[in-house]
């Protein structure tokens, strides 16, 4: 009697906090949008979204969020490519390669990695990486859209690494058991079968990356440049929408249309990290086959 007592306590315990969650996430999106829908009242919906230029001061304000918008896209753009590849060998390595002991130790490593403050790699970032970059390509400044990449796709790597590794471990032994009874080498059991098999949670991985990148902040504000216009190449410097509003949020009049236009740029966020993850958990429980 007792244990099903406490069986039932466990699982209201568990529906209650579920369903916090989704509360909060509501009252989050309604936050934003009861302070940032009042912008489009003086700015059209369509004008915003496709502005070329930001200068919320001026006179008039200039409310414009296509240059952030392709900046965030840019340096996104950067990690994902970097981070995806090298994140799924890494996991393919970790989970059917290395030795007991090496994959212990490098499970711990990408864990050390993922605990590190964002704002420790930016400050890492600008004393190492922006130099590095300012003398390989000889331009006048390192704080540009290919630096913030290569800072942003380290700090994607753990989430890539953790999950790849994670549903390649899912995929039931006999697939490679079977094809190495057909007479398929190590290998070619990897890239034939285990990684068809894997393939709805890598994609799934690679999407919360993508959605752990875009979101970033103090580390893409610290090594980018924060110059907000439209970006033409990866080596110069650009603004991406988290770094303004963390940029500007303090030196806004509460009340005034920067105010609001922080805010929804906040939406815009908000939407497009919302569509990330709802695309990764449609692919993480696709059904395999």
């Amino acid at each position: 009697m007792l244990k099903k007592i406490k069986e039932f306590i466990i699982e209201r315990l568990i529906f209650l906090s579920g369903i916090a969650s989704i509360v909060f996430v509501l009252l989050i999106f309604i936050f934003l949008l009861k302070e940032g829908i009042s912008i489009f009242k003086t700015v059209g919906l369509f004008d915003f979204l496709s502005g070329r230029f930001w200068y919320p001061i001026s006179d008039p304000p200039k409310l414009g969020i296509l240059p952030l918008i392709m900046g965030s896209l840019l340096v996104t753009l950067g990690a994902v490519v970097i981070a995806v590849p090298l994140g799924i060998a890494s996991a393919f390595y970790i989970a059917e390669v290395a030795s007991p002991r090496v994959r212990d130790a490098l499970k711990s490593c990408v864990e050390v990695l993922s605990a590190i403050p964002s704002v420790v790699l930016g400050f890492i970032g600008m004393v190492t990486l922006v130099p590095f970059v300012k003398a390989l390509f000889k331009i006048p400044t390192g704080l540009t859209a290919f630096s913030g990449s290569i800072m942003l796709a380290f700090m994607a790597l753990p989430t890539i690494i953790s999950i790849s590794e994670d549903a390649i471990n899912a995929v039931p032994r006999q697939y490679k058991e079977g094809a190495i009874a057909l007479g398929a080498t190590h290998w070619q059991t990897l890239y034939r079968v285990i990684i068809h098999g894997a393939m709805p949670g890598v994609i799934a991985a690679s999407m919360l990356g993508i959605g752990r990148v875009i979101g970033e902040t103090m580390a893409v504000m610290m090594i980018t440049g924060n110059a907000a216009v439209i970006p033409t190449t990866f080596l110069q410097p650009v603004r991406t929408l988290t770094a303004t509003i963390a940029a500007e949020m303090g030196e806004t009049v509460r009340g005034s249309e920067h105010y609001y236009a922080l805010f929804a740029i906040g939406i815009v966020l908000f939407v497009i990290s919302f569509l990330i993850n709802v695309t990764a958990d449609l692919f993480l429980h696709k059904d395999k086959r």
